[in-house]
Order: C-alpha cells, then structure tokens, then sequence
C-alpha cells in the first residue's frame, strides 16, 4: 500500500492529473520520488501520441508544434515553468547567495523571467516543429524526444537523493528528508539506465545525443545550484528539467539533421 501512496503522491505533486487523497507520512514519503520519472512517461506518451497521429490528419506545422510545446505544460501544471523563470529572475540578479535564494521564494515574476519565458517557448516551438516528418526514419526524433522526458525526470529524482539541499525547507527538502535516499537514488540509477537503453534502442546516434546533452545539462544543474546557491530547491529542480527537456529536443533535432 505505501508504494500505491508513494506513486499517488508523485503524481499529485508534480502533474494535473487527478488523483486519489494520499497522506504524506514519511512512510509513503520514501519512494515517491522513484514514481516520479513515470509523470514524464505519461507526458512523453501523450506527445508521441499526438506527433504520430498529427501527422495523419489535416494539421498544419504552426499547430503541431504548438501542442507539442503546450503537452509537458498542460500536464504538469507549469510547475516545473515556475522554477525557471523564479532561477532566471535569481541568476540575473548577480547578488550574494542569500538574496538569490530569496529571489527564488518571491512569486513576483521579473523581466528576466519573462524574456527566459519568452526565448524558451520560442526555441521549443521552433525545434519542435522539425519533428513535423512524415518518413519512417524521421519518426525515430518524435520517438527520442518522448522518451527523453523520463530520461530528465530520473536525472532530476536522482539529484534529490544525492545533492545537497540549498535550505532545511521546501518541496525538495521535503521530498529528500522523507525519501530512503539510498534505495531510492539506487532505483532511480536504474530507471535512468533502462531509459538510456530505451532510447538507444530506438536509434543509436539520436538516442547517444539525446542522453549526452541530458548528462552535459546535469552536471551544468551540479555546478549552478551548488555554486551559486549552495544546493538545489524545488525552483532549480524545475529548471533543470525545462533546460534538460530543450536540450534532448534540440540534440535531436540537430542530430537528425546531421546524419
């Protein structure tokens, strides 16, 4: 029953999709973070789903690539949204490590978060239309990109069960105190390993791309949040994950061209 709770839990916290009442004791706390690459399995299906099927109907490339852009949003609420822009908005202030850490807590959005906003969007709706390809091999991108949202959701589960925590409090710290950090970081390594595998599986050079620029967008997460704020928080998490999601699409698309 706990990992029933622990999987309700992931899914309520970090999605829209409706979901059973769950207590958040610290037993059903220790697990939920290894449900959480599953949100992104569900998101990658739905844009899948609509990339294949999209291209059977009369869709034309601008709509196509809106949905796209729009799917991780619409499922998990934005809140992974929230957390780059509140990192944009900190990063940009150029001020002590205390004074970013209370940029991130402000739900005031700046101007830099409206311009990362505005450039993020752009750059996604833009790579996300070259997926708009009808031929069999050009499908394999749609398919990479999918399965990259799971890849970027065990990154990020990961990095709460071993990175240290910027605070004492908030989503993460709540997530990281409740967790069995090291079984979960061990299921979490081994998700992260088979949706590896997954993409190579799906294409060797494109899935090699895809996980390269998920594994160079982790160790820049690494470095950002401890040298700039001392650990992660629930805000840097989200940015990670949007900045990771970018990066596998635009080292598919890129790599697809390329060969």
């Amino acid at each position: 029953m706990r990992y029933i709770n622990a999987c309700i839990i992931a899914f309520a916290m970090y999605s829209k999709i409706p979901m059973p009442r769950a207590d958040w004791k610290k037993e059903n706390m220790k697990y939920a973070m290894c449900f959480f690459p599953w949100v992104g399995a569900i998101i990658g299906a739905c844009f899948y789903l609509w990339g294949h099927f999209a291209g059977q109907i009369p869709v034309g490339k601008t709509l196509y690539a809106v949905v796209l852009t729009l799917i991780p949003v619409v499922i998990t609420g934005g809140i992974h949204l929230d957390g780059l822009l509140d990192t944009a908005d900190a990063l940009s202030s150029y001020q002590p490590r205390e004074r970013r850490l209370e940029i991130l807590k402000d739900s005031h959005a700046g101007a830099f978060a409206i311009i990362v906003c505005c450039m993020y969007f752009l750059a996604y709706f833009g790579f996300a239309s070259e997926l708009f390809l009808t031929a069999e091999f050009h499908r394999k991108g749609l398919e990479v990109a999918a399965a990259g949202f799971f890849l970027s959701r065990c990154l990020s589960g990961f990095a709460v069960t071993a990175f240290p925590c910027a605070k004492g409090s908030g989503l993460v710290a709540t997530f990281a105190n409740g967790a069995d950090r090291k079984r979960a970081g061990i299921i979490l390594l081994i998700e992260g390993v088979l949706g590896a595998v997954f993409l190579l599986w799906l294409s060797i050079p494109l899935g090699a791309a895809a996980i390269v620029a998920a594994m160079l967008t982790f160790l820049w997460y690494h470095h950002m949040s401890v040298e700039k704020f001392g650990g992660i928080t629930g805000d840097l998490a989200g940015c990670f994950l949007q900045v990771c999601e970018l990066m596998i699409l635009i080292a598919v698309v890129v790599t697809e061209k390329l060969i």
